[in-house]
Order: structure tokens, then C-alpha cells, then sequence
């Protein structure tokens, strides 16, 4: 059955980006090395989007890999949520804010698997917030350096992160929106 491969190249590409989660807490967390954190950052965002292509380019969409990407996704944000919350970088109050909207969407798993779906499909809203959210926060991690890179990096850091907040906000709305109409969306469809 098409999409029930495990081993592809987009699947094998989400699964070193969920590997690199601990290794940043542990760099954010240990020895503070906020580039290399940012660097791994960096290279997982850049590989979320390449598995995405890969996986459309040659036709490896699998259904592990609409499980995994947004796991990737998630846990990065959580493990960068957390490392800058305990660090003191950003406040406890945007933290619950993201917590906040993870759990809205906790509350719609039962409506769709009642449909028989695993997940909705992902939007560019949520991919643009994810995107912001991934690069704000790496950002911000950076404004410790000293003079005007760090003075920059914060501005810029503040302004991806608050701009992803209200993206990634809007997104889950439109996914509990989407999860609301599900009946409607999916009569006559086989």
C-alpha cells in the first residue's frame, strides 16, 4: 500500500533531527554553547523543510513521516522553550502561552481519530509559525553575545518569536476549525 514505507530518505532525515533534540538541551543546558546550538538549530530547520521536498520530490510521503516531521517539530520548540525558559532568556509566560495551544490541540485527537485520521494536514500558516518559532528562538539564544550582534540578534530573535507565536496561534485555531467540520469535509469521500 502506497505511503506505509518506514525507511525513506525524508523518515531516515526527521529521525536524526529528533536524535539532535537531547544533544541541543544538552548544549543550551550544559556547557552554554549557544552557537553550536544555534548551529544545530539551524541545520534542523534547514532539514524540516528538506525532508518535506524530498518526500514530495520522490514521492516518499509515508504516514510515519506525517508523524514524525511534526513530532521533530514540536519537541525541538519544547526543547528550545525549555533550555531558554531555565537559562532566563525568554519568560515563563510565553512558554505557557505555546503550552497552551499544544493542549488545544490535544483536545482534538479524539474527533479525528473517530474520523480514522491520524493527524490534519499541515498548513503553511503552521509551517511559517513553526519556521519563525525555529528561527526567533535560536535568535534570542544568540543575544547573550556581546555588543551589536547580540543587540541584533535579540531584536530579531523577538520579532521572529512573537511573530511565530501568532502564527503558530492562528494555525491551531484553523486546525481545531478543520477538526470541527471534519464530518461535512469527509461525506461521500472513500
Amino acid at each position: 500500500m502506497k505511503g506505509e514505507r518506514v525507511i525513506t530518505i525524508p523518515n531516515l532525515l526527521s529521525a536524526v533531527r529528533l536524535a539532535g533534540v537531547p544533544l541541543f538541551l544538552w548544549l543550551v543546558l550544559g556547557p552554554h554553547a549557544d552557537v553550536w546550538a544555534f548551529i544545530l538549530l539551524a541545520v534542523s530547520g534547514a532539514t524540516d523543510w528538506l525532508d518535506g521536498y524530498l518526500a514530495r520530490r520522490l514521492n516518499q510521503v509515508s504516514r510515519l513521516g506525517a508523524l514524525l516531521d511534526p513530532l521533530a517539530d514540536r519537541l525541538y520548540i519544547a526543547a528550545t522553550l525549555l533550555g531558554l525558559a531555565l537559562r532566563s532568556i525568554i519568560p515563563w509566560w510565553l512558554v505557557g502561552v505555546l503550552v497552551a495551544r499544544e493542549v488545544m490541540l490535544l483536545c482534538i485527537v479524539p474527533t479525528l481519530r473517530r474520523h480514522g485520521r491520524v493527524a490534519l494536514p499541515v498548513t503553511y500558516v503552521g509551517k511559517a509559525g513553526t519556521f519563525a518559532l525555529l528561527w526567533g528562538f535560536p535568535l534570542l539564544l544568540l543575544g547573550a553575545l556581546p555588543g551589536v550582534w547580540g543587540s541584533a540578534a535579540t531584536g530579531v530573535g523577538w520579532s521572529c518569536a512573537l511573530w511565530g507565536v501568532f502564527l503558530y496561534w492562528w494555525a491551531g485555531v484553523r486546525y481545531v476549525q478543520s477538526a470541527v467540520h471534519l464530518p461535512e469535509n469527509t461525506r461521500g469521500v472513500s
